[in-house]
């Protein structure tokens, strides 16, 4: 008789996690281009169309992969006269958002 495991199975792809000092950006298969029929920008991936609203765009148009989440939170806060702990709460919270999605990588 045999006895089945009760342990967890892993997943082979595990979960990039986002924090401070990531410098997210978008893999190369997602781009943000603004449709002028719509008069807005989305985020087009396989098989997939995004239409973030205007914090979302303003927050993508920062992941360069150059700057990090907490850099990206300070110009924000100074550009919205907001507490930068609030901003880069915010801000991580959606950029492991869509990290998730596989549209940011880490």
């Amino acid at each position: 008789m045999t006895r089945l495991s009760k342990e967890p199975r892993l997943s082979s792809r595990t979960r990039a996690v986002a924090t401070a000092d990531s410098a997210p950006r978008m893999p190369r298969h997602v781009r943000l281009q603004f449709d002028p029929v719509r008069g807005r920008y989305g985020v087009l991936a396989p098989e997939r169309v995004y239409w973030p609203d205007g914090i979302a765009i303003e927050i993508l148009k920062l992941c360069d992969g150059q700057r990090t989440i907490a850099a990206m939170s300070a110009t924000l806060a100074a550009e919205y006269a907001a507490p930068v702990e609030t901003i880069e709460t915010d801000v991580m919270e959606f950029i492991q958002e869509w990290m998730d999605l596989r549209l940011l990588t880490p």
